[in-house]
């Protein structure tokens, strides 16, 4: 399907990977991993062909179709979220177009008898027939399911694109791509504005995906749960293994260990080779024996050891000064935007040192009461500060405020003060930036990359409360790993919104579940509110509410569906005469056409012969419209 061999990439004289080589086959479902910065994102725009390479070759299939969803996405503006999905969909569009412009000829020209309208019957035929075979009577009802599946209510069909977040704008063009037919899905962190019911449903989605996917993510539970392949670019090699992500670690691990002690006994038998050679070398008489241990020294394949890339961010929250016991206090806490009710008679205090995870799905508050906390948006009730509480909030898109134009360092240095001036550097450098890493421009940077500047970027401010929303998006798992560490040891208050269970494990001690305008404590970690709910992962427990929610529309459409069924047997018993209607038209038609074209003079000159065969045509018409209308009346009603 896909070969790429030698391919090499540098940027600045250094390589980010050199001669590479890997086949993307029918069926794989490849997760790339490594470190922010590695090149992951690079070698999917490479694969797309949106960019350059230094050297080697990619061959692939004629009439290759790859799909690419990108990080960094750009929308035509005017458009609603239907008509951008619908853009998936550029053939049969076209065809819908042509099909409207002969239909509009039909409806004005009377020269019924002309060849030229028989010539427009037969292009609308042809044109029809192939609308038909490519999907051109279910592309709409595709397109709801898959915007549905991805968490879009109808009543966001018809609102416009750019009222939507960016988040919510991504999840468009991933169901644009899920939409088309591609033979290969190129997708770039998929998951991260996704909350985890959308995640299930994209999982089912791409495992039944006929095919071949390569994918960016630093979920291990979508890895290990999509993929059958894993390829890490580390230091510039890649390492490719027919294994999901967590038993391709755990084979790396292995083999690293099988390697060095294999390179460690090696190196044992050169060392006592060595010494024979110089023992030998002293004495004439072994001169030649010498020589033929020093050739087979020679020839020795020496065992390597595969690098691996351990530089991680170095990552410490100070607290500020010490807050007063009670940080932040809420009585009678309300917020809607216009008729939607959020979040409705919130009452809840948070203690000094205190550690909440905030969880539920997307939709449910939890972004909209930590925006309130830290002061970004207006509400009805009381919400009090403590004494002494200093906030910092890394926002959800944190990331999107850095300034692209800027470099690394004078994004730092221009969010400074007298103070910690002098330490950017040495911060730069904690958070992997260093040496002339600090002179690229922030829109060079990957988004994992600018992640870890914004997160460097909120430590310049004191705080002693921390407010973070998703901040392990585009992180890769060491650096997760590490910021995890490095908030368990933050001796301040923190809250922190969240879907990845992993991440929480052990870090907070209380959780605050949103649902239903409300929110429901839970005295213990992540794993005790998942025991209490007696599922066992998030994803399940988000899972439980789609169940419901399939369950209700289950026994709604059970309540009508006595009603529904005498309508649709109305429907089909009149399509099915129509049917017949037109089959025997059609029939006598033929035989009338058959006629004509043996003894055109004699035929036309019968009384009304014409004249009923012309009346046939017109009663065949409205006939075919007759059965197109029921025809979606039915479709209509099966969707519902």
């Amino acid at each position: 399907m896909l070969n790429i061999h030698n391919l090499s990439v540098s940027f600045a004289g250094e390589y980010l990977f050199k001669a590479i080589s890997f086949r993307l086959g029918a069926g794989d479902r490849v997760g790339l991993i490594g470190k922010n910065g590695a090149g992951k994102s690079t070698l999917l725009k490479i694969i797309a062909g949106e960019q350059e390479y230094d050297s080697g070759q990619i061959a692939r299939d004629k009439e290759l179709k790859i799909g690419f969803l990108k990080q960094d996405l750009d929308f035509e503006r005017g458009r609603t979220v239907v008509e951008e999905a619908h853009q998936a969909f550029t053939e049969i569009k076209a065809l819908e177009n042509k099909m409207a412009e002969i239909n509009s000829q039909l409806a004005t020209r009377t020269d019924y008898e002309s060849e030229s309208y028989n010539e427009l019957i037969q292009d609308l035929s042809e044109i029809t027939h192939k609308y038909e075979i490519i999907g051109g009577y279910n592309y709409e009802g595709d397109t709801e399911k898959v915007l549905q599946g991805l968490g879009f209510e109808r009543d966001d069909f018809n609102k416009p694109t750019d009222t939507f977040s960016g988040g919510w704008r991504m999840r468009i063009e991933l169901a644009k791509l899920l939409l088309q037919n591609n033979d290969i899905l190129l997708l770039d962190e998929p998951t991260n504005h996704l909350d985890i019911e959308s995640i299930i449903w994209l999982e089912g989605f791409l495992n039944n995906y006929p095919g071949s996917v390569m994918l960016v993510s630093h979920d291990k539970m979508f890895l290990n749960n999509v993929t059958n392949r894993s390829i890490e670019i580390s230091l510039g090699n890649i390492y490719d293994y027919r294994k999901p992500y967590s038993e391709f670690m755990e084979f790396r691990k292995e083999l690293r260990e099988q390697q060095l002690a294999a390179q460690k006994n090696q190196q044992k038998e050169i060392e006592q080779t060595e010494k024979l050679i110089d023992k030998f070398r002293a004495k004439a008489s072994k001169a030649s024996m010498a020589q033929s241990l020093i050739k087979k020294l020679e020839k020795i394949d020496r065992i390597e050891v595969d690098e691996d890339d351990n530089a991680v961010m170095s990552v410490n929250f100070p607290v500020s000064v010490n807050p007063g016991k009670v940080v932040l206090e809420a009585e009678h806490l309300e917020k809607s935007y216009g008729e939607k009710k959020v979040l409705s008679d919130l009452n809840f205090m948070v203690e000094r040192q205190s550690k909440i995870a905030f969880v539920g799905q997307n939709g449910q508050g939890k972004t909209t009461l930590a925006k309130i906390i830290v002061g970004e948006i207006p509400y009805d009730g009381t919400l009090k500060l403590g004494h002494n509480v200093q906030l910092g909030y890394f926002a959800q898109n944190q990331a999107e405020y850095l300034d692209g134009e800027k470099t690394v360092l004078q994004t730092m240095e221009d969010a400074a003060n007298e103070k910690n001036r002098t330490k950017v550097r040495d911060m730069l450098g904690a958070f992997l930036f260093r040496g002339d890493e600090v002179e690229k421009k922030v829109k060079v940077l990957s988004g994992g990359e600018r992640n870890r500047l914004a997160l460097c970027k909120m430590l310049l401010e004191p705080f002693n409360v921390l407010v973070m929303d998703e901040p392990t998006n585009h992180l890769d798992i060491k650096s997760k790993n590490v910021l995890k560490k490095a908030l368990k040891n933050f001796e301040g208050t923190l809250i922190l919104v969240s879907h990845d269970r992993d991440f929480l494990q052990n870090l907070t001690g209380r959780i605050y579940e949103f649902r239903n305008h409300k929110i429901t404590e839970y005295l213990g970690d992540i794993d005790y509110y998942l025991e209490q709910r007696k599922l066992q992962d998030m994803r399940a427990v988000e899972k439980s509410e789609k169940v419901k929610a399939s369950k209700t529309r289950k026994e709604t459409a059970q309540k009508r569906s006595f009603s529904d069924q005498k309508e649709i047997k109305k429907i089909k018993n009149r399509l099915s005469k129509t049917e017949a209607k037109i089959t025997k038209l059609e029939k006598e038609l033929k035989a009338k056409d058959k006629e004509l074209a043996e003894n055109y003079e004699k035929t036309a000159t019968k009384p009304d012969f014409l004249n009923n065969y012309n009346s046939s045509k017109k009663k065949l018409e409205k006939l075919m419209e007759e059965w197109e209308q029921l025809q979606l009346e039915l479709d209509e009603m099966n969707q519902e």
